[in-house]
């Protein structure tokens, strides 16, 4: 009844799900409630976190731990001495640290929470050996509760084919915060790396990319009702069941862009992302489609036709790399001349990683912003094209 959406596990199949949010998002009590549902009669389960004392003071005895929630005579009770936490009906919990990952090996799981990871020091090492005692029962899953941090080990986690993303800032969980802690933060650090971490629970790149907080913090609003034209974006994946398939929505209004919406979807076969930019079309009203065709030449065309989309298509082809065709757009971020109608944060993630580093997979989504922005404005501006000979 008072779960806000991130906040509840994802529909469908999967292995792990990974929360990830802001300062007080509401991870802590995700995480238990999810864990306590799981405790049913004779079950063993696991709670990792960067220390004992996180176990014992966050997950447990916390304000939204496990000790703390659900009725009085279902609570379970810590045993200090055991590391454990015990169940009135049998199951029973116990309590790692992330320091030791062997203290892991041996035991075995029904499920298990996993807290923190972003601030584990060997986050895969331990991830690895709790997997490998999640092999009880027939469905042993894992959650995972996090405040985002750029590193290698956690983008790696969200590529992962089983693992389900859901995310939250702090600004969701505000009516369990006390008055005035968002604003007076926001005061003090609004449009800057620690908010978009820390608060709105983004996962930022190292310094350098072409993109950055600020600007992305600066560019949200509402979009005006008469954007004249409105064109989705289409960066189509290479294989299916891989990358994703980047679908950006924009329009555009005097010499502006606004980003509607990003409708990517992962794992589809090609039929299944191009109805996707069909439905994208239709919600829209758009009056156009514009998709890179390096991989696909005419197929990508074809299979949009074949999905339903009546619209013209206007085949565009990458003749510099992503970061040379992205460094105008990201000016014309600076400039404030593109917006964003609404948060977007897998988008706005992408963006803010471009350039800094290679990535391990393609930036679909950004990529399609990319074309769908230079579309409306760098062609309509006639500005000079470079192609290198």
């Amino acid at each position: 009844m008072w779960a806000h959406p991130a906040q509840l596990p994802p529909e469908g199949d999967w292995r792990t799900w990974l929360f990830l949010g802001g300062r007080g998002a509401g991870k802590t009590r995700a995480g238990a409630e999810w864990l306590r549902l799981q405790a049913t009669p004779g079950r063993r389960l696991a709670l990792v976190g960067p220390t004992l004392h996180d176990v014992r003071e966050v997950m447990v005895q916390g304000p939204s731990g496990l000790a703390n929630i659900g009725s009085a005579e279902t609570r379970p009770t810590y045993e200090t001495s055991r590391r454990r936490l015990v169940w009135p009906n049998g199951a029973v919990a116990y309590a790692f640290s992330a320091e030791d990952p062997e203290g892991l090996r041996g035991p075995q799981f029904h499920a298990a929470w996993a807290d923190e990871f972003a601030a584990w020091r060997r986050s895969e090492e331990v991830l690895a050996m709790l997997r490998l005692g999640l092999r009880l029962g027939d469905d042993p899953r894992l959650v995972i509760t996090t405040t985002p941090k750029g590193t290698p080990a956690l983008r790696r986690l969200m590529e992962e084919p089983g693992c389900r993303t859901t995310r939250a800032s702090t600004q969701a969980n505000a009516q369990a915060l006390a008055p005035g802690f968002i604003k007076g933060l926001q005061a003090l650090y609004g449009g800057t790396r620690l908010e978009a971490q820390e608060l709105d629970g983004l996962v930022l790149a190292p310094d350098g990319a072409l993109w950055t907080p600020e600007m992305v913090a600066s560019c949200r609003g509402e979009a005006p009702a008469d954007l004249q034209p409105v064109i989705v974006a289409v960066d189509p994946p290479a294989t299916a069941g891989g990358d994703a398939c980047g679908i950006v929505v924009v329009g555009k209004t005097g010499g502006m862009a606004w980003v509607l919406a990003d409708r990517s979807v992962r794992g589809e076969a090609p039929l299944g992302w191009a109805s996707a930019v069909g439905r994208a079309v239709a919600d829209f009203g758009a009056r156009e489609v514009v998709a890179e065709v390096n991989q696909g030449g005419d197929m990508v065309e074809t299979v949009l036709r074949l999905a339903g989309v009546s619209v013209p298509v206007r085949p565009v082809r990458a003749r510099l790399g992503k970061k040379s065709r992205a460094e105008p757009v990201a000016a014309l971020y600076e400039q404030g001349r593109v917006r964003h109608a609404a948060p977007m944060p897998e988008l706005e993630e992408e963006l803010m990683a471009f350039g800094a580093a290679a990535p391990k997979s393609s930036p679909d989504r950004a990529d399609a912003l990319v074309w769908a922005v230079s579309e409306l404005l760098l062609k309509a501006d006639g500005l000079p094209r470079v192609r290198r000979v």
